[in-house]
Order: structure tokens, then sequence, then C-alpha cells
């Protein structure tokens, strides 16, 4: 059923576009400090004769019809936005010979493609995605000569903060690792947009290591195996592993330095300030006998079976070394020979898998002076960011002293401490305001890339507002730093706007306008599903991190016999050991998986989409929300199906095991069917892209190999246990269900019933055996799968509502 659309521009004027005080500065920082960094970075920006001409790129790649139709203007003299970061948003006065109409000025090319993007917004009613979550809805767009005119003089918004940061460590690994310059292009437009300023630049940097490592004597078959393979390199960068998936071939340094080069050029051209590597103390570990007499640790295992030493453990330089300082300070230049003088932010993270061997604050404060001096000889202007994660997952360890003390080690306004969780554990409320060092207030909200709806909306809404307005803030950005990417289009949408946002958003109020730009047009069962949506799975307020453990995708390793018939919930909390990578539950019990709202009201939007369906089908976007609600609701119900089935087990129940066990792998071959009908949701592509980057038919294999392992077993297994990592990047993509979750689960059923019948118990041992036997048979094949979808969606989610939750 179709409604009137609101009037965009005067709705915008009256819930968005209130006027944004000053941007605040950090309080213990000293607006000084901050100047100078402004200083720094302005020093390194491209000019504003390629600042405009880059937005008027993002124009053209996005919406080329329209590319005479705005004209973009860098406010280098300060004229509109003053001391602020801004952009302005105004009329082009008369019928402009180049056919202009719209004038969007602003600090730099970020702040221009911000403007772009939210005039398109608000007064053209556009939405902007991934194109894995349904890309743009541009179809609202009058034609050129048309467009909507501004009020008055004009619309001016500031960031209320400098900075909106991006990307976590992991991201490269688990979104980025297969991508071309082509797709690299279009993610910097979607930064752009978004208002990004602060990017992290992880591309390509072994290649640097190599040249870098090199210089001292250290050997490329020494690097063999050090460096980690394509889909693990993240974790290789941290040393939590060595080897594993490797060794990087030439062609993929070279490949990769290349990328990063065309990266890095296009940020800059952007205005962006992009986030270097630093040196963290990782050191292959010839080190040992290249250098005897330095202080090098062996750490301990990572989440290894058997703590094979082909990959583990790894090797820590430590930071109080003269060595060190060395080896960081050589990195810093080659990365500067390299690229050029085109940063002064570098990230490093030595303690957030490397606990200090001594609590003591001295010790603690002197290994940080060390890391920042390693940073700051090879740049002088060089800045700190941390992720602040260690804070809150280690908090046994960092008490009070022992955070003033690395916190403290360098000079404030040198360190930025990225509050990694805030919007679900927010550490800046139980640290002063990290102790008078500036932080950025950042949105994690996924782990391991998984496919999952999930969102607290109304943290993101407030979240950053009470941090920027509380007593003595140090706050200086907002970011996202979720572990992988393409999902939850309405959770990015939304965070990407708090960079310039002064004022908490009426969430309710926000969704009404969000599903009128996502699917192009008004509609009454669509605004009321999207009501429901934001009371039940975007309003997560339980304070668990959301990793998806449902039972098709991550099916539990152990026997029936050794858990309660008593399913309770059982709390999920970080693993002790390795708590940034790794979530684990709380007891050997049966694990539950994650669901904090009403599985009843959710299928109730369902029902209201796919009402909607008759109106919306042609629209990607719709499509893909579709597709991904049927997939959610089917998939907790597969949940309640698994735990009958496990009930009936232990009631000897034969003919109720078999019931239930029917009805799983039913679901999985239906969910596999839904997904295979949206491009998005197809293990194909993710294969193909890594084939796409070798180089010979050995690269080729080897990527394969990688990104199958990555996204099932992940690290290494023996022949009777499973990797302890194994299901953590699961995926709900068609291929990935019918090739390797239905035959896991068809064998443990199997098995299951043969145990009843033969009376004796479960011989979980065997499974084990048999299932990871085809496990690596499976991360080793080559067969195809498909890269375009096939099935109508609307179709086929309607058959399954009424199949299953009619």
């Amino acid at each position: 059923m179709r409604v009137r659309p609101p009037p965009l521009p005067s709705l915008l004027l009256l819930l968005f576009l209130l006027p944004s005080p000053p941007a605040v500065s950090a309080a213990a920082a000293g607006p000084a400090t901050w100047e100078a960094l402004r200083a720094a970075a302005g020093r390194r920006a491209a000019s504003p004769v390629t600042q405009e001409g880059a937005a008027a790129g993002v124009l053209r790649r996005l919406l080329p019809t329209h590319a005479p139709s705005f004209r973009f203007q860098i406010d280098h003299k300060g004229g509109v936005c003053g001391q602020s970061s801004c952009f302005k948003i105004s009329n082009v006065d008369g019928s402009g010979k180049d056919g202009a109409e719209i004038l969007i000025q602003g600090t730099t090319a970020v702040e221009l493609a911000s403007g772009l993007h939210w005039y398109l917004k608000y007064w053209c009613g556009v939405h902007i995605s991934w194109d894995k979550t349904g890309g743009a809805q541009l179809a609202s767009v009058p034609p050129p000569g048309s467009l909507p005119r501004v009020k008055g003089t004009g619309v001016k918004i500031e960031r209320p903060v400098p900075w909106n940061y991006y990307q976590n460590v992991v991201t490269s690994s688990y979104s980025f690792v297969w991508w071309d310059w082509r797709r690299w292009e279009k993610e910097i437009d979607w930064m752009a947009l978004q208002g990004i300023n602060l990017p992290l630049a992880f591309t390509g940097q072994e290649a640097i290591w190599q040249k870098v490592f090199k210089s001292f004597n250290v050997t490329d078959s020494d690097l063999d195996e050090f460096f980690g393979g394509p889909a693990f390199l993240a974790w290789a960068r941290m040393g939590n592993l060595h080897a594993w998936g490797g060794p990087l071939s030439q062609n993929w340094l070279d490949q990769q330095l290349a990328l990063q080069k065309k990266i890095l050029s296009r940020m800059i051209e952007l205005g962006m300030v992009p986030v270097l590597p630093s040196f963290s103390g990782n050191v292959p570990v010839v080190f040992r006998k290249l250098f005897p007499s330095a202080s090098i640790t062996r750490l301990g295992d990572w989440n290894t079976v058997d703590a094979d030493p082909r990959w583990c453990c790894t090797y820590i330089l430590d930071p109080s070394d003269a060595l060190f300082i060395d080896v960081g300070q050589a990195f810093i230049k080659q990365q500067i020979k390299e690229y050029g003088d085109i940063t002064s932010i570098y990230n490093c993270d030595t303690f957030n898998e490397n606990t200090p061997p001594t609590n003591e604050p001295a010790y603690i404060s002197s290994l940080g002076s060390a890391i920042y001096e390693a940073m700051s000889r090879g740049n002088k202007d060089a800045v700190w960011l941390m992720q602040g994660w260690l804070f809150y997952s280690d908090a046994a360890f960092w008490k009070e002293p022992q955070m003033k003390a690395l916190l403290h080690s360098v000079p404030i306004g040198k360190m930025i401490v990225l509050d990694l969780f805030a919007d679900v554990k927010p550490i800046w409320q139980m640290s002063s305001q990290f102790y008078g060092v500036p932080y950025i207030w950042c949105m994690l909200h996924n782990f391991g890339g998984n496919i999952e709806m999930y969102g607290v909306l109304d943290s993101i809404s407030s979240g950053p507002i009470d941090a920027r307005t509380s007593h003595n803030s140090t706050m200086v950005g907002v970011g996202m730093c979720m572990e992988g990417i393409e999902h939850n289009p309405v959770v990015f949408d939304l965070m990407s706007e708090m960079a310039f946002r002064s004022q908490k958003v009426k969430v309710e109020d926000w969704l009404k306008t969000y599903s009128y730009r996502r699917y192009g047009q008004s509609n009454v069962e669509i605004q009321k599903a999207w009501g429901i949506l934001y009371h039940t799975i975007y309003n997560c307020t339980d304070g668990i991190a959301d990793h998806n453990k449902d039972y098709i995708v991550e099916f539990p390793d152990m026997s029936p016999s050794s858990f309660s018939s008593q399913f309770s919930k059982q709390s999920i909390s970080p693993a002790r050991k390795h708590p940034r990578f790794f979530l684990s539950e709380v007891s050997a019990s049966l694990p539950q998986p994650h669901l904090w709202y009403s599985t009843k009201e959710a299928v109730k939007a369902l029902e209201l989409f796919i009402n909607a369906g008759n109106d919306l089908s042609r629209s990607l976007t719709f499509r893909y929300d579709l597709v991904d609600q049927t997939r959610q609701a089917l998939s907790k119900l597969a949940n309640i199906v698994y735990l009958d089935a496990m009930n009936s087990y232990q009631m000897k129940d034969s003919s109720g095991l078999n019931f239930h066990t029917k009805k799983f792998l039913e679901l999985v071959v239906d969910i596999d069917t839904l997904l295979a009908s949206d491009d998005n949701f197809l293990l194909g592509p993710w294969l193909e892209s890594a084939k796409s980057l070798g180089m010979t038919e050995d690269e080729r294999t080897q990527y394969e190999w990688n990104a199958r392992t990555q996204v099932t077993m992940w690290y290494d297994v023996t022949k009777s246990e499973q990797s302890k990592l194994h299901d953590y990047a699961n995926k709900f993509w068609s291929g990935l269900l019918k090739s390797y979750y239905l035959p896991r689960a068809s064998k443990y059923f199997a098995r299951l019933s043969r145990s009843l019948q033969e009376n004796r118990s479960f011989q979980l041992e065997e499974w084990r055996r048999d299932w990871i036997s085809y496990s690596n048979e499976w991360q080793s094949a080559k067969d195809l799968y498909p890269v375009k979808a096939t099935g109508d969606a609307l179709a086929i989610s309607r058959s399954l509502f009424a199949k299953y939750l009619g």
C-alpha cells in the first residue's frame, strides 16, 4: 500500500538540520595541540583544485547524469567554516552556463562528498549502501535542471568532533583481502560520502616489511616462515600466528604494494588522513640468531590445537630494547620513502595480545615511551593511534595505575585511543575520559564478518552525544570498527551520520525517512515493519557481543550425552586467553546462540515486508532486506529444531529424533535456496575474487584454500580435533550451506540415529574424524559455485514463510 511521500526538504529542516554548535575541543588535549595536528595534516593535504576534482569524481562515478548539476568549492580560506570542519549546501545563483544548480562548499573533499550525500539523502530521497547490501537507491533523484532548491542562503553542517575513523585491524582480512582497485575505488567513494576522514590503510605493508627486514639481514626464506597467507595477514601482523596459509609470493607483495599506492593517492586527493601501521615488536624467529643479545620473547600459544611450531608461536622484540627503536624507525621511514610524507598518524597495538610481563607502572610507562620514540624518530609529527579494547578485555590487568602509565607515557595529544566497543561497553565512562587522553567513540558491532541482523540503534544515536557533552570530555571523533563489513546497512547509515550530528537522533522518526530512502517510496507496511525491527532486532541491550552462533553455521562440537536436557541460556563473555579475536562460552554446556529479541515480533515484521513485496519487488535494496530477514527468521527456527532433536535423543525417542533431524536438514536446504536468489548471499564471488588475484596456478590454488579455510575451519586441526576457531568467520552464503554445513549436520544426525538404533553411546570422536576429513577435502577442493542469483526472492520468501512461519 502506497502513501504520499513526505516533503523531504521540510522534514529535513524540522528533524535533521538543526544548527550544530562549534566543534568541541578535547579538554585535556587543549585546542593548541589539535590545531598543531590540523596544521600538520594541512601541510600534507592535496591542493584545493585537486580536492574539488576528487569530489567531482565521486559524483561522476555515483550519478554521472548529474555531474554538471553540482559545483564543488574547497573553503581553503575559512570564509564558510571558520576553524571548524563543515560543509555548506546552497543554490547556484541564476542559471549557470555549466548547468550547475547546487553549490557545495567544504573544508576538504570529504566534506564536499558528505555535503553531496546529505543533499541527495534529504532533498532527493537517496540511499547509498554497499553493493552487497543492495547498493544505491538513486531512482528518486529528479532529472538535471529540476533538482530541489535549498531554502534561504543555504544549510551549513559542522562536525562536532574533528575525526571520523574507519576500520578494525582485522577488516583487511575478513572483508578487503581479495579486493582489486575497482572495488577499492568504490569503497573509498563510500568512505568519502559517509564523511570518513581517518581511515586505516594497512594494505601492502608486507612489501614494506620485506625491504626493512632485508636491511637487517633477514632472507626471503626467513620471511616465508613469518608472513601469513593472504586471508590470515591480520593475525600474522599482530603476532598471533606465523606462516599459516603462506608463504606470500613476490607477485602478491608487488601487487599489494601497487594497490596500496593507488589507495593512498585517492585518500589524499579526497583530503583524508590515512592511518598507517607502525612497528609493534613482532619479528621473524631468525632475529634471535641475528641479534643474540636482543631481548626477544617467544609468545604463548594462540588458539592452535597442538602448538605446531610451523605456525605457533611468534616472537616479540621488547620495546625497551634499543633494537626496537631502530626497526620501528626504519619501518616508518621506508613507508615515507614509498608513499611520501602523507600522514602523521600511526597505529600500534603491542599490548592487545601481549600482556606486559609486570604490572609495575614505571615499566609500562617505559614501554609506551619506547614505542612512541620509534614512531617519532621516523616522523617527528607522529601521533600514536591505539585500539582501547585491551582495557575492557583484560580489565583485570589494566587497572587505573597501569592505564595511566601507558596513556601518559607519551605527551598528551600525541596519542589517540579508540574506544573500540563504546556502543556496548564504553571505557571512557570508567576511566575518567581515558585520564585526559583524546579518544574516538567507536562502534564495534560485528565479529568475524558474520551475517546477522543486529544493532543497538539507541546507543548509536545517543552515545557519541553523551560522550562529547560529558564533563571534561576528551572525545575527538567517532568511528566504525567492525571486524567485517557489508551487512546491516541501517546501522552504518545512522552511525555515519553521527559524525555530523550535534544532537541526539530520534530514531523512530529517522527510520521513517530511512525506509523511504532505502526503497525509493513510502509504504505503510514497511514503515510498520521498521518500527518493529527498531524495537526488536535493532534494540539489543543485553551487553553481549553479537557473534553469530546459530547452530546451522556453528554446529556444536560435542556429544548430546554431555549436556543437560535443560537448555538454559548461557551467557557469553570474552575468553580470558585471547579476548580480542575469540569469544567462547563460559561453561562447557551446550552453547546457546545469542537471542535478544522476540522472534514472534520479528516474524510480524517479515510478514509486513512480504505483504509490501508487490510494490517493492523490483528494488534491489528491498530484495536484500527481505532475504536477510527471512534468513534470520528461519535460522532462529532451526536453533529450536536442533534443541528439539537433542531432547528427543536424550529421551531415546528415535521417531522424534528422525522428525526433527529431517526438519533441520530441510531448513538448511531451503535457506540455501533462499540465499541463492540474491547475488549478495553467494559463496561463489568470495572464491572467484580470491582466485582472480593469482597470477599462477599455484597462487590461485593457494588463495582459494585461504578463502575456503577462513570461512570454515579457520585454523589448524588434528585428525580428531577441530580448530579452536572453527566457524568463527561463518557465513550465511548459498553454496556454503549445501556443500559444507549440510554434510556436517547430516553426518552428525546420522550417527545420533545409529547410536539409538544400536543402543550405544554417541561416538563423538568417530564423527569428528569423519567430519574433519571431509572439511580438509572441502578446503582443498576446486569445485565451482554460482556467482549470479537464481530464483525469485519474493516468491521463495512467501513460500518459506507459509511453510515454516505462517
